[in-house]
């Protein structure tokens, strides 16, 4: 019983810890958005029709690996996308080098969980990981 309680105390506490990270995490991700991605992708998510595709309830976000998500924001990504039932055909530039693996996972995070996406939390690791394969193909 003692283990029990011990665990459930731990577990609690794991979380209060990793709610404020995870916060914080976010409000650099939007910092992120904002100072970059809303140009195209616009402050509510949308996008703009038949130029830019909406990040806001994706289905291209939800069909795609995070690893796939992250090099497409690390390189850039062109040529023709279908998103939401909606052809798309132009260029994402890469996300400035100034922007480091902790922006970039904090970014993803951001739209990840907002905009109605619900496909959660990227680390720094990934990222470092995922830029390894280089651009996709």
């Amino acid at each position: 019983m003692k283990r029990i309680a011990l665990a459930i105390v731990v577990g609690v506490l794991s979380i209060a810890v990793a709610a404020p990270a995870f916060a914080q995490d976010v409000k650099n991700g939007k910092k992120v958005y904002e100072e970059y991605c809303k140009t195209c992708h616009q402050a509510n998510g949308q996008g703009m029709p038949k130029i830019y595709p909406p990040v806001a309830k994706s289905d291209y976000i939800k069909s795609q690996s995070v690893e796939i998500l992250i090099r497409e924001v690390v390189f850039g990504k062109s040529g023709k996308v279908k998103v939401n039932g909606q052809e798309y055909n132009g260029v994402m530039a890469p996300l400035p080098s100034k922007y480091k693996d902790k922006d970039v996972a904090d970014v993803l995070t951001y739209v990840f969980t907002n905009f109605g996406n619900s496909k959660g939390k990227v680390t720094p690791q990934q990222v470092a990981a995922a830029k390894k394969k280089g651009k996709v193909k």
